[in-house]
C-alpha cells in the first residue's frame, strides 16, 4: 500500500459548507457506476433511487446487464414494501442501462468506481477513464483502503479526483466519506459532498489518511478486545456483553467480526498498519490471523469466535452469582466523572455513603477494609484488597458491570463489590487482572485517535464524532465521549497502561496531551 506523503492536503476544509442547491450534480446528468459487485449495485441504486441517469460498467462480460436486471428486482421489492412509488420505480428502470464499453460512459458527470482494491488496476481504469470523459466530470473511488492520492498521481488532471467510500449496504447506510486526495482541488470536493447530500446521506469531510475517519479510528475497539481475550482477561462472550451492556455499543467485537468476516476485517487492520509503517497502535491480533489461517472466518463460514452451525450453543458470559450488598460504603477521594452519579444510585438503593475529604485517592471503601475504583489503567495485583470497576456509557442505563480483582483480593471484598453493583440493578461479570478493564481502555483509545486525527487535520471533531456514530453504530463519537469523561481522563489512563506496556500501543499521542494540558492544567483524576 502507498502511504500518503501528508495526512491533508492543502484546503482539505474548505472555510465555508457547500451550498447543495448549487453545488450539487444536476438531476439530469448522468452517474456511471464502474465495478458491479454489492458496492457497485448499492451505490448504483442511490444514484438512481435520486433521480439520476445511471450508466453501469463492468468488465466481465453480461455482468452489467445482470445487474441492471438485479437493481430492477430491488426496486420491485422497495415498490412491495411501500418504499417506493411504482411510477418512481418505472422511471427508474428507465434511466438505467448497461454499458458494454467503457466509451459509453462519454457523457458522465460523475464516475464511481468500485473494483478490487489493487492500486494499479485502479490507477489503469482511472487514466482509461480520463481519455474518454469531459475535464469537467468528477471521477471517485471507492477505496475502503487504498490511498486517494496514489490512485490519482496517474491522472492528468488530479483536481477532479476524490474519495466517495460508501457504507455497505449503500442504500441504507447513510455515511459517506468525502476523501480529498493531497491534489484534490477543493471545488470538486465540495461538488462530491454536495451530491452525496443531495442524494440523502450524511457526507463527512475527509483528508486521505489510512483508513480515512471510521477504518482509522475504529481499530482499538477490535484490538482492545481481541488483547484481553489472548490476555486471558475473559471469553469472547463476556467481552461481547460488557461493551454492550456496560459501554452501549451495539454489539461487541467479537460477534461484529464474526458478522464482518475475519478475512475482511483482518485485512483492513493489517493494511492500516502498514499504513502507519507498522505502528504499535494499529498493531493486528496474533489470535485473529489464526482465524483467518484456517479458515474460520465468521457467519460465513459457520465458525470464528462462535459457532454458527445449526444447533449450536451460543456460550453465556460470565454472570456472578447472588451476594450480599455492603450496609455502606465510604467515599474518599473525588470519584471523577461517574462520581456524582453512582453516589446517587447507591443512596438510592438503600446503602449508607460517608463521604471523607480526606485526600486519598479516588475510591469507596467496604466494610471488610477493601477498596472499590473506577478504571484508571493500573492493576489489582498492584495493590492489595483491591477491586476495579468498568467504565460505564450511563450507569443508571447499564444493565452489566465488570469487575476485576487481583490475587490478594479478600473474597469479602470482592463479594461486598458484587453485592454493590447488583444492589444498583446490574447483572456483574468478574475478570481477570486486566488494566483498563475493557470498556475503559476500549474508549480511552478511541478517544486518542480521534483527538490525534482532528490535530493532523485528518477531519473535524464534529465530522469525526457523526462518522464513528453512523458508520459504525458507537453510541456516541469519542470526541462527545471525551467531553463526557473530562480533559485528563483518557491522558491519565493511558499514561498508566503505557507504564505497563511500554511497547508504544498505550503511548497518549501528543495532541490528546495537550488536550489534557491546554489550559496549563489536567482536568479529572485517578
Amino acid at each position: 500500500m502507498t502511504a500518503n506523503v501528508s495526512d491533508a492536503g492543502p484546503d482539505a476544509f474548505p472555510d465555508s459548507a457547500p451550498d447543495t442547491r448549487t453545488d450539487a450534480l444536476d438531476r439530469s446528468r448522468t452517474v456511471a457506476v464502474v465495478g458491479t459487485g454489492t458496492m457497485g449495485q448499492g451505490i448504483a441504486q442511490v444514484a438512481l433511487v435520486a433521480g439520476h441517469p445511471v450508466r453501469l460498467y463492468d468488465s466481465a462480460p453480461g455482468r452489467a446487464e445482470a445487474a441492471v436486471t438485479a437493481l430492477a428486482a430491488r426496486l420491485d421489492r422497495l415498490v412491495e414494501k411501500g418504499r417506493l412509488d411504482p411510477a418512481e420505480r418505472d422511471g427508474a428502470i428507465a434511466r438505467l442501462h448497461a454499458a458494454a464499453d467503457l466509451a459509453e460512459l462519454a457523457d458522465a458527470a460523475l464516475v464511481v468506481e468500485a473494483i478490487v482494491e489493487e492500486l494499479a488496476v485502479k490507477q489503469g481504469l482511472f487514466t482509461e477513464l480520463e481519455k474518454i470523459v469531459g475535464d469537467d466530470a468528477l471521477l471517485a473511488t471507492n477505496t475502503s483502503s487504498l490511498s486517494v492520492t496514489a490512485i490519482a498521481g496517474v491522472l492528468r488532471l488530479p483536481g477532479r479526483f476524490v474519495g466517495l467510500h460508501f457504507f455497505n449496504p449503500a442504500p441504507l447506510l447513510p455515511l459517506v466519506e468525502v476523501v480529498s486526495g493531497f491534489a484534490t482541488d477543493p471545488a470538486a470536493a465540495t461538488r462530491a459532498y454536495a451530491t452525496a447530500k443531495s442524494w440523502g446521506k450524511t457526507p463527512v469531510r475527509c483528508a486521505d489518511t489510512p483508513g480515512f475517519i471510521v477504518n482509522r479510528i475504529a481499530r482499538p475497539f477490535y484490538a482492545e478486545a481481541f488483547a484481553v481475550q489472548e490476555d486471558r482477561g475473559a471469553d469472547p462472550a463476556t467481552i461481547d456483553a460488557v461493551l454492550r451492556e456496560s459501554g452501549g455499543f451495539r454489539m461487541g467485537a467479537f460477534e461484529l467480526t464474526d458478522l464482518i468476516g475475519h478475512d475482511v476485517n483482518e485485512a483492513v487492520t493489517h493494511s492500516v498498519w502498514e499504513a502507519f509503517f507498522r505502528d504499535p497502535k494499529f498493531r493486528p491480533s496474533l489470535a485473529q490471523r489464526r482465524l483467518v489461517e484456517s479458515g474460520m472466518l465468521g457467519r460465513k463460514t459457520g465458525r470464528g469466535w462462535y459457532t454458527y452451525e445449526e444447533g449450536a450453543h451460543r456460550p453465556e458470559p460470565h454472570t456472578a452469582g447472588p451476594a450480599e450488598p455492603p450496609a455502606y460504603v465510604i467515599a474518599e477521594g473525588d470519584l471523577g466523572p461517574v462520581g456524582a452519579q453512582l453516589l446517587g444510585m447507591i443512596r438510592e438503593a438503600g446503602i449508607t455513603v460517608r463521604e471523607e475529604d480526606e485526600d486519598k485517592g479516588t475510591r469507596l471503601v467496604l466494610p471488610s477494609g477493601g477498596q472499590v475504583v473506577p478504571a484508571d489503567g493500573q492493576t489489582s495485583v498492584e495493590f492489595r484488597d483491591v477491586v476495579y470497576f468498568d467504565l460505564a456509557l450511563d450507569y443508571r442505563e447499564a444493565t452489566r458491570i465488570a469487575l476485576s480483582a487481583g490475587p490478594d483480593t479478600l473474597p469479602e471484598t470482592l463479594v461486598q463489590a458484587t453485592g454493590l453493583f447488583q444492589a444498583l440493578g446490574k447483572k456483574v461479570s468478574v475478570i481477570g487482572d486486566v488494566p483498563g478493564m475493557i470498556v475503559a481502555r476500549t474508549v480511552a483509545r478511541l478517544i486518542d485517535l480521534a483527538h490525534d486525527a482532528v490535530a493532523k487535520g485528518v477531519a473535524t471533531e464534529e465530522d469525526i464524532d457523526t462518522a464513528m456514530r453512523l458508520g459504525v453504530n458507537y453510541p456516541v463519537g469519542p470526541l462527545e465521549w471525551s467531553r463526557r469523561l473530562g480533559k485528563n481522563w483518557a491522558f491519565s489512563l493511558l499514561e498508566e497502561l503505557h507504564r505497563r506496556d511500554p511497547s508504544g500501543r498505550y503511548a497518549p499521542s501528543l495532541a490528546l496531551f495537550r488536550h489534557s494540558y491546554a489550559d496549563g492544567e489536567s482536568e479529572g483524576g485517578r
